[in-house]
Parts: structure tokens; C-alpha cells; sequence
């Protein structure tokens, strides 16, 4: 009995990934020896559209390497320790950046900044200069900050394209459809919920009024939730005690989007998903990233929906998130621009 409901457990879970078209891509994990870089090493090397994993760190790289190889899926797994990045990254279509240091209990994405800007700056250039054609998926806190410096890292290489270039904030779009599923009594898969904005608090915009099960939260429940969705991270922290921050469904939330875009690049058609891209949404207020449903296609972006009708409540969500944003962008522009 118990064989059985496991063997039925792994398929849903296989299912997860789609392997809807038979090219398969060589894809690095830049921190995969961390807290997040360990399962989404994992769960990538179950996903049939990945061929070949190249798993890089500071530390622990070759281990999980080792370990994650014995996964009896097709792929192959190749560890790099901490002078080995440029080997690393040689002929990788897709790199996903977890690297830099977890948030611990009082601490804000933006007390993470030094130290994983510096991180992701290094790691980017390296990319610049190896892989300048590949598609880079940051996770590295804080988004809204980390992703301008990949892009001012890249573009003084002169080799940055805005298509190629996505801030990971499905973890706001996977906790949006599992808390607003568990308000309205039904499945998170009857909840997609399209969240905007940036990655971080008063940034995370969640649309719930474009859902019709979520349009039916008003008032004080509505108010919870959102806070809720916004502030997802701090209830992790929180829960573990020092111990760490969101690490299992973050990596639950980068493998899912590295499916998605690994499906796009395959030529299937209709991915569409919240990301956070270069975009002319508010390029007119100065803000020239965001994150909106963006479809995915053969050359990355292919083409960046507009947010759609909202609620007043969702305006005012909006009006808050954008000055923050414009912030957090600034910050990552001028780190890059004071350190050159």
C-alpha cells in the first residue's frame, strides 16, 4: 500500500515538469551548495528538458554533485569548486543564481544587500565574459536590486539582452495560489493568482480580483491575505528560529520557473508566467524593471503583458509598490556604477 501511493506521489510530482518538446538544455546552478542550491540542484535534475547539470559553489559544489548524480534520471551532473567558475559556466544555455547568504530573524532582504550584491555582481561578470548568450535566472535576494546589477554588469560587457534576463518571483505567485486556495476551499490549481510588481513587502502586488474564486476576498480577509502574500518570507524566518529562510519552496519556485522557460526555449507556446524583466510597463516613472506575466518563447521574453484591469484596493497596492521599487532598482544601478 504504501509502495503505491509513493509510486503515485512521484508521478504528480514528475508531472510538475513539463517535457512537452525533445531538446534538452545544459543548465548551471550558481550556489548550488546552499540552502536553496542543494533541492533545486535536485529537483532540476529531475526535469526531463535539463541534459546536462553543471553545479558550481564556493564549497560543497562536487558533493552534491556526486550525490545528486546517483538520481536515476538522464541527465548528467557535474561538480565545480570554487576556482572552477569560467569551467562551470562553458556551454550553458540556462544559469540560476541562488548564491549569497539567507535572511535570518529580524533581518530585511535589503540588510542582505551588501554582501549578495558583490556575489551576484562576480557571478555576473564571469557569465559576461563565458556564457555572454545564455539566459540568467536570479533568486539571489533582494530581486529587485540583484537583477539591475546583473543587467549593469552585463551591459558594461556589452553583451546584455533584456529577453534573456528573469528575476525569479514565482515564490509570490506559488504562495498566492496556496493561500487564497485555502480561504476559498479549493485546490491551488482553481487559484492562479498573477502577482506584479518587484519581489519584496509593499512590491509584491498580488491581483487577486483577476481570479474569480479571489475576487471573492473582501475586507479584513482580503487585507490578511495580501499581507500575507507580502510577507510570506518573514513567517518562514520566523518558523525556523534562526536556522534559515524560505529555502524548500523557493527551490519548489525556481525549478518550476526554470520549466517554464526551459519550455518556451523548446518552442512550446502559451508560457506565460509572472517575472521580473526590463520593461516599459512604467519606464515613464523611471522604473524600467517589473515584474508582470511575461510569455516565454525561443529567445526568452517574448512579449510582456500589460497588468489588466484592477480593484481600487489593488491601485492603492500598486501606488505603494512603484516609489519602493524605483528604490530597490536605484540601489542596484548605483552599487554597480560606484564599484566599477
Amino acid at each position: 500500500m504504501f509502495a503505491r501511493n509513493a509510486a503515485r506521489a512521484f508521478s504528480a510530482h514528475s508531472r510538475m515538469f513539463s517535457s512537452s518538446a525533445a531538446r534538452q538544455t545544459k543548465v548551471c546552478v550558481l550556489g548550488a551548495g546552499g540552502g536553496i542550491g542543494q533541492p533545486l540542484s535536485l529537483l532540476l535534475k529531475t526535469d526531463p528538458l535539463v541534459s546536462s547539470l553543471s553545479l558550481y559553489d564556493i564549497r560543497g559544489a562536487p558533493g552534491v554533485a556526486a550525490d545528486v548524480s546517483h538520481v536515476d534520471t538522464a541527465s548528467e551532473v557535474n561538480g565545480y569548486p570554487a576556482d572552477n567558475l569560467d569551467e562551470a559556466l562553458e556551454g550553458v544555455k540556462v544559469v540560476v543564481i541562488p548564491a549569497g547568504v539567507p535572511r535570518k530573524p529580524g533581518m530585511t532582504r535589503d540588510d542582505l544587500f551588501n554582501t549578495n550584491a558583490s556575489i551576484v555582481r562576480d557571478l555576473a561578470s564571469a557569465i559576461g565574459r563565458v556564457a555572454p548568450d545564455a539566459h540568467v535566472l536570479v533568486i539571489s535576494n533582494p530581486v529587485n536590486s540583484t537583477v539591475p546589477i546583473v543587467a549593469s554588469v552585463l551591459e558594461k560587457a556589452g553583451v546584455f539582452d533584456p529577453r534573456r534576463l528573469f528575476g525569479v518571483t514565482t515564490l509570490d505567485v506559488v504562495r498566492a495560489a496556496k493561500f487564497v486556495s485555502g480561504l476559498v476551499g479549493a485546490t491551488p490549481a482553481e487559484t492562479p493568482i498573477t502577482v506584479v510588481g518587484g519581489h519584496s513587502g509593499v512590491t509584491i502586488v498580488p491581483l487577486l480580483s483577476q481570479n474569480n474564486l479571489g475576487q471573492s476576498l473582501t475586507g479584513e480577509t482580503y487585507e490578511k491575505v495580501v499581507h500575507r502574500i507580502q510577507y510570506g518570507g518573514d513567517e518562514v524566518v520566523k518558523a525556523k528560529d534562526g536556522a534559515g529562510s524560505a529555502t524548500l519552496s523557493m527551490a519548489y519556485a525556481g525549478a518550476k520557473f526554470a520549466n517554464a522557460l526551459l519550455r518556451g526555449l523548446n518552442g512550446e507556446k502559451g508560457v506565460i508566467t509572472p517575472t521580473f524583466v526590463k520593461s516599459d510597463l512604467f519606464a515613464s516613472q523611471g522604473i524600467d524593471f517589473f515584474s508582470s506575466s511575461v510569455e516565454l518563447g525561443v529567445n526568452g521574453v517574448e512579449k510582456i503583458h500589460p497588468i489588466g484591469n484592477i480593484s481600487p484596493e489593488e491601485q492603492k497596492l500598486i501606488d505603494a509598490c512603484l516609489p519602493e521599487l524605483k528604490k530597490n532598482i536605484e540601489k542596484g544601478k548605483s552599487f554597480v556604477a560606484q564599484s566599477s
